[in-house]
């Protein structure tokens, strides 16, 4: 690779709502982001809510020409709903659906049954390795009661997980989606510590688009306009996030997004903004870095987002207790109802009766049994990151030779913006 090495990367992120049947002039949006796609021809699509595969494979046929490398990635009962484009031979392709995503009996919600997942594809552009990560986070829904957040906090740990074991060989790391999480949020900060991924918004030399760079805004005629009310520019809960390895540079040299309508016919692509951004990636001279001076970790951003995460984990490992607990008091309800009710039929009671009330007992048990193994499941799940942020926490206090690779990298990220 030559040491005045350039390139250029044009990325689009769009949350498409394409919920069949559901979803308002689906076909007509798919049609214009079709041909709005091959009108700018970027290097990278990453769409996600594209629910139904049959639209996918509309998309697929239509770009084509422009995109001649595609990927639906299939999970859960309905599936992610991600999917890319892709101007490039992608090399590798892979997936991770998370372990918690909700709850199955809030079906009006939904999350459970779409298997939210991180899709990957790895890109090798004129000798440089470019890790391109897509994905959809568990929805919110009520920002003053979020039952859900331990669930995306849950989640960001995962991703940035995935994304730290996946990306050892890449030279350039790129996590695109509808993250659910405004920029303050536990999870945003979580992951944006323990990966060093860098915002295209707060970054980019040259933004236009909506105020605040939001992604949901009042003026869009598909966005719920009640639940924006307390927003009154709208919400940033989609992202574009880089990050280069050492002896590369990337930046962001401009970032758009729609603006509540489509730039040529003036109607919407989705209730969601779309993203569009230019990102730069050249050689970087090497750097004498001196020793590390190691200080005090107790005081470290990382350290402080842990130990915030570790415990929003924890009440929400003993909610899901309870509710086992809860579930087991019912089940064993039920199985003494059931063994009143045999008692009847045996000894010649009431037998109509016992009939009557014999299937609402059994329904109480399967029901009990069911709900008790969903969150005894959770509490596994949530015990599991929960363990995992301890671990890395109790590796920060013994000492500087046992800090793990996700600290040191952030003690080498604040070092560079010290210098």
């Amino acid at each position: 690779m030559k040491p005045d090495f350039s390139l250029r990367l044009r990325v689009f992120n769009l949350n498409c709502w394409g919920i069949p049947y559901l979803s308002k002039h689906l076909a007509d949006r798919m049609k214009r982001l079709a041909d709005f796609l091959n009108t700018e021809s970027f290097d990278l699509a990453l769409l996600e809510e594209v629910w139904s595969e049959q639209d996918f494979q509309y998309l697929r046929q239509k770009l084509w020409p422009t995109y001649p490398a595609a990927h639906y990635f299939r999970s859960g009962f309905i599936g992610s709903g991600l999917c890319v484009f892709s101007k490039h031979p992608i090399q590798e392709l892979t997936q991770h659906v998370y372990t918690l995503n909700g709850y199955p009996y809030m079906v009006h919600h939904g999350d459970w049954f779409c298997g939210k997942a991180v899709g990957l594809l790895v890109l090798h552009l004129s000798g440089l390795v470019l890790n391109a990560y897509v994905t959809h986070l568990h929805a919110e829904y009520n920002r003053q009661k979020d039952i859900y957040l331990a669930h995306r906090v849950a989640q960001a740990w995962e991703l940035a997980h995935f994304i730290h074991h996946t990306s050892k060989k890449a030279d350039v790391i790129l996590l695109c989606g509808d993250l659910n999480l405004h920029p303050r949020d536990l999870g945003c900060r979580l992951l944006k510590e323990c990966t060093g991924l860098h915002d295209a918004y707060l970054e980019t030399q040259d933004f236009k688009g909506s105020e605040e760079g939001c992604t949901m805004v009042p003026k869009n005629c598909y966005v719920n306009q009640q639940e924006l009310e307390p927003f009154p520019c709208g919400i940033r809960i989609d992202y574009v996030l880089y990050k280069a390895v050492s002896g590369f540079y990337i930046s962001c040299k401009t970032l758009k997004t729609t603006t509540g309508h489509e730039p040529h016919s003036g109607t919407p692509f989705s209730d969601h903004e779309a993203l569009m951004a230019t990102l730069c990636v050249r050689h970087s001279p090497p750097q004498h870095n001196p020793s590390p001076t190691h200080g005090p970790a107790e005081r470290s951003p990382l350290v402080s987002v842990l130990r915030e995460a570790w415990t929003e984990l924890d009440l929400a490992v003993a909610q899901a207790r309870w509710c086992t607990t809860f579930a087991g008091y019912m089940i064993g309800l039920g199985l003494f109802l059931l063994a009143v009710l045999c008692a009847l039929v045996a000894g010649g009671g009431v037998r109509e009766v016992a009939i009557l009330l014999w299937t609402p007992s059994i329904g109480l048990v399967l029901g009990s049994g069911a709900f008790y193994l969903f969150h005894m499941q959770e509490a596994k799940g949530l015990g599991r990151a929960q363990a995992e942020i301890q671990h890395v926490l109790g590796r920060v206090r013994e000492g500087p030779e046992s800090q793990p690779a996700l600290f040191l990298e952030q003690q080498e990220r604040d070092k560079g913006k010290d210098q």
